[in-house]
């Protein structure tokens, strides 16, 4: 049974980590239509991929937490590395579902939010829920750990160009050029 929690945990794991990374990505393009293409694109499809994107979180979660249990109640064999360590590992990824958790309810409960804590301001927590996501994958996902210098690094500082580009666009520091046909 604990093998199968495993199997499952890790395979949520790698599915979710990157549609969180895709609804990041497209998040950041959504708003800004000097974007062009890649704004359009995003438009139609960033909605129903964050959407999958929880779900498939929420599953990991879950699964998460058992499998978690099994090894702090000694059902399974330690990881390789300490166990303090892998809990706080484990608090890191509680961490992040918090933040994305509130982030989603920033736009699908607007209401709850005043101002200065608007629900744009409150889904902007999403950015920080992944960035905890991303240090809990590198931290405690076994299956990364190969992965993390040769494209986890690259791919989040590509995240981090793309936002800081649309935040220059936004602010007008940076002109866009656009092709008219």
């Amino acid at each position: 049974m604990s093998a199968i929690v495993w199997y499952l945990d890790r395979g949520a794991a790698l599915v979710a980590y990157p549609a969180l990374y895709l609804a990041v990505l497209t998040g950041v393009l959504y708003n800004t239509e000097s974007f062009g293409v890649l704004h359009e694109a995003a438009r139609r499809i960033h909605i129903e991929l964050a959407v999958f994107a929880m779900i498939v979180t929420l599953l990991h979660a879950g699964l998460g937490v058992l499998d978690a249990w099994f090894v702090v109640t000694g059902q399974v064999p330690e990881p390789a590395y300490p166990v303090p360590y892998f809990l706080s590992g484990v608090a890191v990824g509680v961490g992040a579902l918090l933040l994305l958790v509130v982030a989603v309810l920033g736009l699908t409960d607007a209401k709850r939010f005043q101002r200065p804590w608007g629900p744009r301001v409150v889904h902007s927590f999403s950015y920080a829920g992944f960035a905890f996501g991303t240090i809990h994958a590198a931290a405690i996902g076994t299956d990364l750990m190969g992965l993390v210098r040769p494209v986890l690094g690259p791919s989040v500082a590509f995240l981090v160009y793309v936002l800081l580009l649309r935040v220059l666009v936004l602010r007008g520091v940076t002109p866009v050029t656009t092709t008219s046909q």
